[in-house]
């Protein structure tokens, strides 16, 4: 181990002696012909970063396109899971329409109808949908778009919303429909 330490140090020295000017030659553990002055080939080299950049480019522009694809094929299947929840509502109502053709009594059309609602309301209420409940409470511009203001019919009701004209909706946190709402002054 020591030979191999002191060689590069004996060679400098050597160096030294003759040339007068330090000049050291790598060396190689494993006795291999190193060459000093090889000539470089700068054309060769410029085309082979040009070719490595392009196909970088082209893997990137491959994955972007492929990101894309798999993201509109997301967006499609989730609104198609959405529309085979209210399928079976639809197919209600068609059914309810169909048979208040012929009724004359207006008691089997009220009550179809509150059912179809109630499956309608549990649709979408288990793919996150709710609606907002904004009666009698302090109008928020966050959550509610206020049509007019009316005087309040008491005073605990000045600054709270004293009737909705239409309802306001949120899928999680996010408001996707606005409550239009009047407002007590």
């Amino acid at each position: 181990m020591e030979q191999n330490d002191k060689e590069p140090i004996n060679q400098v020295e050597d160096n030294m002696e003759s040339n007068n000017e330090p000049t050291m030659e790598p060396t190689n553990s494993e006795n291999e012909e190193v060459v000093i002055d090889q000539p470089v080939d700068y054309e060769a080299k410029i085309a082979g970063l040009n070719d490595k950049y392009l196909r970088l480019y082209s893997e990137f522009d491959n994955y972007r396109k492929r990101t894309m694809k798999e993201k509109s094929e997301i967006l499609r299947s989730a609104g198609e899971d959405v529309f085979k929840v209210f399928l079976p509502t639809i197919d209600d109502f068609e059914r309810a329409i169909k048979a208040n053709e012929t009724l004359e009594d207006a008691t089997p059309i009220k009550e179809g109808m509150s059912l179809i609602y109630n499956k309608f309301k549990a649709a979408y209420t288990s793919k996150g949908l709710e609606a907002m409940n904004t009666i009698g409470n302090v109008f928020d511009a966050d959550l509610m778009e206020s049509i007019t203001s009316i005087p309040a019919p008491s005073d605990d009701l000045k600054g709270k919303v004293v009737d909705e004209v239409e309802k306001g909706y949120k899928l999680g946190d996010k408001v996707i429909r606005f409550a239009k709402v009047v407002v007590g002054s």
